[in-house]
């Protein structure tokens, strides 16, 4: 069984490096290229990782849908499969955070800016007053600590937590994907990076929400708390609390509003952060590397309990 695999895999190989040719053979016989084409090299890379990650995705899937557990699948008419992105505790998390957020913002920003007619209109009209706007700012405030307390325990004693965050640890291969990404914008690749779990969009709304917390809970607590704290240090807590809360309200609707309301692909809203699904042309789309592992476990789960059975009847008989 062993050597059959090794040769299926060493035919593939072989097939994939051939089809690599005649796509390049073909093309130059369209484009009639310049003798010193110094992409060539990257060019046959990308064409052979493309060509090997949709070949193992497409047996992968022929593999599954021919097994017992898909059949089972059509004949209790299943719509489409899902992915579970994200469970209960870590989507609690995000809702309890963003809650918190949109309060810190409504109530915030009327402060940094108070000349604008709207800031009037929520301090005094809406919040009935400076001292009710403080109050709910801060009931605000303990949402977002909450969150960052929640979310260390989570990394700490979940499982799954502690996987995610070393997955959303930044690699080199996210400054290839950053370029590729603008490569691919710009017209200068036919396709953009494919991802796994995380893509470095991600890695950078998660990492921007752990420096903002770490920025506006420690500054928020020294304006809180002014009289533990020298004047100096209140000047500056002061200063970050305010300019890193009007990054933060920029970096959210500029960015993080667009990735997840205004993108095409998910507009008007990715629902992603309620019941924490992908489905399966989501999962292609967005995280084929992820969709690919997952379906090639998948396949070798049924792959070795068709051997286990195979062993089991030979050993029988």
């Amino acid at each position: 069984m062993a050597d059959d695999r090794k040769l299926s895999e060493e035919k593939r190989a072989n097939l994939i490096s051939e089809l690599t040719e005649e796509i390049l053979d073909t093309a130059a016989s369209i484009a009639e290229p310049e003798e010193d084409n110094e992409n060539l090299a990257n060019m046959i890379q990308d064409i052979r990782e493309r060509l090997s990650f949709e070949v193992n995705v497409l047996l992968n899937e022929a593999v599954t849908k021919l097994s017992p557990r898909k059949a089972l699948e059509r004949i209790a008419e299943v719509p489409k499969r899902t992915f579970q992105r994200f469970g209960i505790n870590f989507r609690a998390q995000h809702t309890l955070m963003f809650v918190s957020v949109i309060i810190l913002i409504i109530t915030g920003m009327p402060l940094k800016f108070p000349q604008l007619g709207i800031s009037k209109f929520i301090i005094v009209d809406l919040m009935g007053g400076l001292e009710n706007s403080t109050l709910v700012h801060r009931v605000g405030a303990v949402g977002l600590i909450i969150v960052g307390v929640w979310h260390l325990g989570y990394i700490a004693f979940s499982r799954v937590g502690r996987r995610d965050f070393f997955l959303m640890i930044p690699r080199p291969r996210d400054i290839r994907d950053f370029f590729r990404t603008l490569l691919f914008f710009f017209g200068r690749r036919a396709s953009g990076p494919k991802f796994g779990r995380f893509s470095f969009i991600e890695k950078f709304d998660y990492w921007a929400v752990y420096w903002g917390m770490v920025i506006m809970i420690g500054s928020g607590i020294i304006m809180w708390f002014k009289e533990w704290f020298p004047k100096y240090l209140y000047d500056i807590g002061r200063e970050a609390h305010s300019d890193e809360g009007l990054l933060a309200t920029l970096a959210i609707v500029i960015w993080h509003f667009y990735n997840v309301h205004l993108n095409p692909d998910v507009f008007p809203m990715s629902w992603v952060w309620w019941h924490g699904k992908l489905n399966e042309d989501e999962m292609k789309h967005h995280h084929p590397l992820e969709y690919a592992e997952i379906v090639e476990a998948e396949s070798r789960e049924i792959i070795e309990e068709k051997d286990r059975v195979a062993d089991t009847g030979s050993g029988d008989a």
